[in-house]
């Protein structure tokens, strides 16, 4: 006899106020997990695109595009298209787009970034839609120092198996892959 999963209680519980509640809880404990880390460290932990990714994983497990796999190579693919439209347009010692300004070459770096990252995700089948905002966050210059990267790529890898972790314990398995 299989358990009901804490999700489906919740909803049966309290309808839409109770799936409510549980995505809320859940997503505060996993971007806390984040946003600690990123205080203990001195290093960007927490980050726009990883709000929409939890939320995903508590609103919405049982779409594909809330599967642990496809968040980690979704923002994968999102960091190395950012990175790549970023020194590929000559921004290394530029501000910032939101800093300094928006300019042909940070339009042409975040345009760019995400049309390859959506390519690249529609090809291989793994929807993730919050890694565009991560190649944007790259490829704009907000976050694309080394030790930056570095903490994005260990936030997203926290989140995603944190993510997967506390649905698992709680009776919600990942949408199965298709296709």
């Amino acid at each position: 006899m299989s358990q009901v999963p804490v999700l489906e209680r919740a909803k049966a519980t309290a309808g839409e106020v109770g799936a409510a509640g549980y995505a809320a809880i859940l997503c505060l404990l996993v971007l806390g997990a984040a946003g600690i880390v990123g205080l203990m460290t001195h290093l960007p932990w927490l980050f726009p695109s990883l709000g929409p990714t939890v939320m995903l994983f508590f609103e919405s497990p049982e779409q594909k595009s809330a599967r642990p796999l496809n968040a980690l190579v979704g923002h994968g693919v999102g960091l190395l298209a950012g990175v790549g439209c970023f020194y590929a347009m000559g921004l290394m010692n530029a501000a910032p787009a939101p800093v300094g300004g928006l300019n042909p070459r940070f339009v042409i770096a975040g345009a760019l970034s995400v049309a390859v990252t959506t390519m690249v995700l529609t090809a291989i089948k793994m929807p993730h839609p919050p890694a565009g905002a991560t190649t944007l966050i790259v490829s704009l210059g907000i976050l694309a120092a080394p030790a930056q990267l570095l903490s994005m790529a260990g936030a997203i890898v926290l989140v995603t198996l944190l993510g997967w972790a506390i649905n698992m314990a709680l009776g919600t398995k990942p949408a199965k892959k298709t296709g």
